[in-house]
């Protein structure tokens, strides 16, 4: 997939700027294409993450360096941070909009950004600090004529019994990753919604109802006061 490809459907470009400025660099980051030949170290650590949506796409964090300093804060604390822990933040920034951010792991950067990858080295006055990529996974199926998408045929009472995920969300809130370190028993976290809001029920990450929380039986449970419509579902 070449780069004015890849533009069509995910702008490669801003989800670099976003995760540019979303680093802990001590000098603001610039992304720039990278040439062909112009990637870190095959041996590098990259983390990769894949972002569930509609398109969807694979990211590729080359930034070991760049959060150096917060890892071995964890360490000297007693609670180490993981690399791909650390970068998570900025790749959910990327996410944000495009998709649901999923499992997130690590390999080598020689790996990780072999195939369709479009490559930008985050370079802070000229020189480079950090790698980011992304590469489409999923695009839009073309509507046919009359606005109707091809379907492919199938039984669907084969998936009857295929289990899914159920999540009743109250609220997110974002923290520094110096204020989740300092986190301790007792602490109290202020979510991003009223207490008399309704909470989100998704099914394997996406926005299906609403609801209130109630008690049944001495457990948590949520009675459905709206179901999302396919499109707010997506938003």
């Amino acid at each position: 997939m070449t780069r004015s490809a890849l533009s069509l459907t995910v702008d490669a470009q801003a989800l670099a700027e976003v995760v540019a400025a979303h680093l802990p660099a001590a000098a603001p980051l610039t992304a720039v294409p990278a040439a062909a030949d112009e990637r870190p170290a095959p041996e590098a650590l990259a983390v990769v993450a894949t972002c569930a949506g509609s398109p969807g796409a694979t990211f590729v964090l080359v930034a070991e360096t760049v959060v150096a300093d917060l890892t071995a804060a964890g360490v000297a604390a007693g609670t180490p941070v993981a690399v791909a822990d650390a970068l998570r933040p900025a790749l959910e920034a990327a996410a944000d909009g495009l998709g649901t951010l999923d499992a997130v792991r690590t390999e080598s950067a020689g790996t990780a950004l072999q195939g369709d990858t479009t490559v930008y080295a985050l370079q802070a006055d000229g020189e480079t600090l950090a790698w980011f990529g992304v590469r489409v996974t999923q695009t839009h199926v073309p509507a046919q004529a009359g606005g109707r998408v091809p379907t492919q045929r199938t039984n669907m009472r084969v998936l009857y019994d295929v289990e899914m995920t159920l999540t009743v969300e109250l609220g997110r809130t974002r923290l520094p990753l110096r204020d989740v370190l300092d986190l301790a028993p007792g602490a109290v976290l202020e979510l991003d919604r009223a207490a008399s809001s309704p909470a989100d029920i998704l099914v394997n990450g996406r926005l299906i109802a609403r609801g209130e929380v109630v008690v049944v039986d001495e457990d948590y449970g949520v009675r459905i006061t709206q179901i999302v419509s396919g499109q707010e579902g997506e938003a």
